[in-house]
Order: C-alpha cells, then structure tokens, then sequence
C-alpha cells in the first residue's frame, strides 16, 4: 500500500523507509506503523514530541502489551534516524516502554528424534485428500533438518528450483529479497529424486512451477504454512516429542537444529568454528553473522564438545594449584 506522508515528520519517515527498503529489508509492518504515526501527527499539527508521542500510543491501547512495546520500538528507531541530522530531536526513553515477552527458547532436536520423526512419516498412509501426505512429511523434514530452511522458503520451493545433477536448490527471493544456491547433502538428494519419483508414479503434476511439495487442498497446489504445521504437529505428538516446559516444538526449531548441529560437527572434527561461521550465515541467507549466532544455542552436547577441544589444546599448560601445609 502507498501512504501520502504529510506531517512535520513525512520528509525524515520517507528517506528512512527508502533506506531500510535499499538495505533489503521489506519493511511492509514496520511501514503501516509510521503511517498511523505519520496520520496521527499530520491532524494534531504538531511534532513528535513526549507529550504527542504519549499520546499518540494511548490510542493503541487495546493492543497486546508486547504489540504495542514493538510500535513504540519502531518509534523510537525512525528517532534515533532522525537524531543524525537533527541532534537536539525527541527520542523515547526505551526503559518506559511495556516489559518485553520472554523469547520463546528454541528446541534442539535430537539426532535420534529426527529418526523418529521420519519413522512415523515413513508410516504415514496417503488418503483421497493427501494422496503425497508421506512424501511431503518426509522431504519436508529432511530438507528442513539437512538445509536450514525457513518454513516459508521450503512450502516457495518448486521442482524446477531442484537441480539434481548439480545437486543444489534455490531458495529465490526469500527474507532480504536474497535468493542463494545451496549445495545439497546425499540424503537430501535421495529424499528429493525419490519424492519426485513416486510423485510422477501417481500422475501428480511435476513440472517445473509445481511446487515441491504438492497438496491437494491449494488451487496452485502449494501448502499453506499452517497446513504443513499441522502435518508435523501430528508427527511430533505421535512420537511424544516435548519441550522441557511441555509445549510442542515449532517447525522453525528444525532451523536452530541444523545450525546447533553443524556447530557441533565443526567442534567433534576440529575445524575452525568461526571461520566456518561465515560459510553457515551465507548458507542460512542471513544478513550477518550476528544473525546466526542467534540460531547457535549453546546445549549440553556443544558445551561437552567445546569443553574437550579447550582441555586438548591447553590441558598440558593449565595445573591444579599447588597445596601449601596438606591444605588446598
């Protein structure tokens, strides 16, 4: 949607959008907030100042608390924009805003639960509405566990974006508007050429813009992200696979999984991890590697493993202290 800005902040809101959007930033959300404010200003005819600002956020009060903290947010960024050129410019004090909503701690799948979860799928029986209900549940989560993918990313993809010669996928125009090539494991080759295959068996439509996971229930064929959810979700509960706190895992912890275990990989065969950190941002199609090391929780497994790199490496030089009188 096009917003005609026109309060006193329009001039400052338009370059800042322009920028964010040159950065690769969709910014479509954040856009929609600055025109309420925008709106907001232009009928007062005033400035953001702390007075319009309270204001103008005691109209958004029956929003959730954690929303309205991300309007005020959004706020306070395009200020701070302005403070670079306007110095002496109002910026809202972030300690005022609601309290923000515990991060949802991700789920680091086990190795042999991901065997679990492909067993179960492995089971799964096609029916007249799903009749490619196995195929989708079992390349989804190989290509989700062994490719990092994004949710979204993975229900874009299409059978032309699988080059099995070559042995890589495209991932087009994902978060950013970045596509990237990835290079695909052996196990992610065979889930492919054998899904395409039985695909094929069962005269489902297999060209090129078909998507590559096929569902009977779309008119373009492609799933929806809550109807492939729903397919795990049942997979998850059929093989009891639970948080510590109880809930159910999201389909986006198979992505912190693929990062936590390449991190581990590294650490069990001595490689350099944060030369190699790099090589994982790329292929994740994050922006920087501050990004992924979001994605790298540091469980139990990756603690063990840094613990015996350090005690190799620097074991020899490190002694206990010497006991002085029998005493330690």
């Amino acid at each position: 949607m096009n917003y005609n800005f026109c309060s006193v902040l329009a001039p400052t809101v338009t370059r800042y959008l322009f920028l964010k959007e040159a950065l690769g930033r969709q910014y479509s959300g954040e856009r929609d907030i600055l025109a309420h404010l925008d709106a907001f200003l232009a009928n007062m005819g005033d400035d953001l100042t702390p007075v319009t600002f309270q204001k103008w956020i005691e109209t958004r009060l029956q929003l959730t608390s954690g929303v309205r903290r991300n309007w005020m947010r959004i706020a306070r960024n395009l200020c701070l924009y302005r403070r670079r050129t306007e110095p002496t410019c109002f910026v809202p004090d972030s300690s005022q805003f609601p309290t923000a909503h515990q991060t949802m701690r991700p789920y680091i799948f086990r190795e042999a639960e991901i065997v679990r979860l492909l067993v179960e799928a492995k089971r799964l029986q096609p029916t007249k509405n799903s009749p490619l209900q196995r195929q989708n549940a079992m390349l989804g989560i190989v290509l989700l566990y062994t490719a990092g993918l994004r949710r979204g990313e993975l229900l874009k993809l299409t059978v032309g974006d699988c080059d099995l010669s070559e042995g890589t996928l495209l991932v087009r125009d994902s978060k950013f508007h970045k596509s990237r090539l990835l290079p695909l494991s052996n196990d992610a080759l065979w889930a492919i050429k054998t899904a395409l295959h039985e695909r094929q068996a069962k005269h489902i439509p297999s060209g090129t813009d078909a998507p590559l996971l096929w569902s009977q229930h779309s008119r373009t064929g492609a799933y929806s992200g809550t109807g492939f959810s729903e397919i795990i979700g049942g997979l998850l509960r059929r093989c009891a696979i639970r948080t510590p706190d109880g809930r159910q895992p999201r389909v986006h912890d198979f992505r912190h999984t693929f990062a936590a275990h390449a991190l581990l990989r590294w650490y069990r065969a001595g490689k350099n991890v944060q030369v190699n950190l790099l090589s994982l941002a790329t292929y994740m199609g994050h922006v920087s590697i501050a990004s992924t090391e979001y994605y790298l929780q540091f469980v139990e497994e990756l603690a063990v493993a840094a613990s015996d790199r350090f005690e190799r490496r620097y074991g020899a030089v490190i002694q206990e202290p010497a006991t002085l009188g029998g005493r330690s």
